[in-house]
């Protein structure tokens, strides 16, 4: 395969990806840095922009490495395909591609652009007997101005990338300058949370999980909270993707578990803890005897110990996530798939997966009175958990209305707002000591 590019550049193999033919990332640079040059008396706009293909990696591990080269091929040649005779794509790492639109003048014009690119990519790749299906990502910048260099570009480009990725799958995001504020954000946020992690300073707080026939507190679920000296208080939606995203979540999660173990082993050995793992820990065979030293050191019993994973986590590699699952429960760690129902192929994992516990998403649960689907949906869930021998929690319950008809249903457990919010350790045992047994949770 070869590219529109200058004739000499063609035959050297510093400039060519070996796999695809196309140039490679510094040939993208130079060739940016070309088109800068020769617009500087007149700085006309064009678009770059950066591809990353959602979910390479799961089908490469699946389908082996040379259907994924094969997949990487068969891309290449439908973005060569797509480019027109001013224009450049090039292969710059495993699964991304960038491309250059020297006749591209606004941003409305590259997102369109984008968007007719990450459509040619998402129909079937034929590998032979079988096929695959994938989606892109984009993120776009332009030039605008004479003193903007080709790093410069390339850094929003990835910065809109980035944001692209955030938002969902096969999505277009063009650079804006509110995102240069919040990428600088995210790396205030990064920053003192490193900083917090490494001096203990993230708490976890506990919310009660209850049995909705007594009331009795049964078990908590222990939630992340931390407040910065300078940052004020920032929100587990805000500080765990980033965590997660900048390699901080391993740490993060041992500290939350060796506090929270420490609470629970103050409880009744009737009360059991609920702990939530990330999917980047489902990957890392390292998870289980981590978990277990924590609990060794605690003293906690690991039959009071309740992990629990989402459809995502597990989806990211089902074998080892099987792993550490089965390793887990050869010691009694109970495992609780959560917010059930919301993902693609929740009835597929539970094939394929033992699981001890369901959690209900709450977006039923919210709907339950005045949404008929909904209700046949929990009524559903209820019966199968039934048939299949495992618990139920129906998370996000907010008033007596919904607790009351759940427990009509069937639904054996529950927690929310209506039995109490996350608290610290300190008053999670209090609770416990004035409330257990009583018709009302902590509130």
């Amino acid at each position: 395969m070869r590219n529109t590019d200058r004739p000499g550049e063609q035959g050297d193999l510093a400039y060519t990806d070996p796999l695809t033919g196309l140039g490679n990332n510094r040939r993208f640079v130079t060739k940016v840095k070309r088109l800068i040059a020769e617009r500087e008396d007149d700085p006309a706009p064009f678009a770059i922009g950066i591809i990353d293909l959602d979910g390479f990696k799961p089908i490469n591990d699946l389908f082996g490495r040379a259907s994924g080269d094969e997949i990487l091929l068969q891309v290449a040649l439908r973005l060569h395909a797509a480019m027109d005779r001013h224009s450049t794509v090039t292969r710059i790492g495993a699964d991304e591609f960038a491309f250059l639109l020297p006749m591209t003048f606004s941003e409305a014009a590259a997102a369109e652009q984008a968007r007719m690119l990450i459509e040619i990519l998402s129909a079937p790749y034929d590998l032979g007997e079988r096929s695959a299906r994938l989606s892109a990502s984009v993120g776009c910048s332009l030039f605008f101005v004479g003193n903007e260099s080709a790093d410069d570009l390339i850094r929003k480009a990835e910065t809109a990338l980035y944001h692209a990725k955030r938002s969902g799958r096969g999505l277009v995001v063009v650079y804006t300058q509110d995102m240069e504020e919040a990428a600088k954000r995210v790396t205030r946020i990064e920053q003192a949370l490193r900083r917090a992690v490494s001096a203990g300073e993230v708490e976890p707080h506990f919310q009660p999980i209850v049995d909705l026939a007594s009331r009795r507190i049964i078990g908590f679920e222990a939630l992340a909270r931390w407040t910065d000296g300078d940052l004020g208080s920032v929100s587990p939606g805000v500080f765990i993707p980033i965590a997660e995203e900048r390699g901080i979540i391993g740490q993060l999660s041992q500290l939350l578990l060796r506090k929270a173990t420490l609470a629970a082993r103050q409880w009744p050995e009737s009360v059991f803890l609920s702990f939530n793992l990330s999917p980047s820990q489902l990957v890392d065979q390292n998870t289980c005897n981590q978990i277990m030293t924590i609990l060794s050191r605690s003293g906690l019993d690991p039959r009071r110990l309740e992990i629990e994973i989402t459809e995502t986590g597990v989806m990211s590699d089902p074998a080892s996530a099987e792993k550490i699952m089965q390793e887990l429960r050869s010691y009694g760690i109970r495992i609780a798939l959560d917010d059930f129902g919301t993902g693609q192929s929740s009835l597929g994992r539970l094939r394929e997966f033992h699981f001890d516990k369901i959690k209900i998403d709450q977006a039923f649960v919210a709907s339950i009175l005045t949404d008929r689907a909904s209700e046949h949906i929990v009524r559903a869930i209820l019966a199968m958990c039934e048939g299949l021998n495992m618990d139920v929690v129906a998370e996000g319950i907010e008033d007596e209305a919904q607790a009351a008809r759940l427990l009509e249903f069937g639904c054996p457990s529950g927690q929310g707002y209506y039995f109490g919010r996350p608290v610290d350790a300190e008053t999670a045992l209090f609770g416990l000591g004035n409330r257990i047994g009583q018709r009302q949770a902590i509130v």
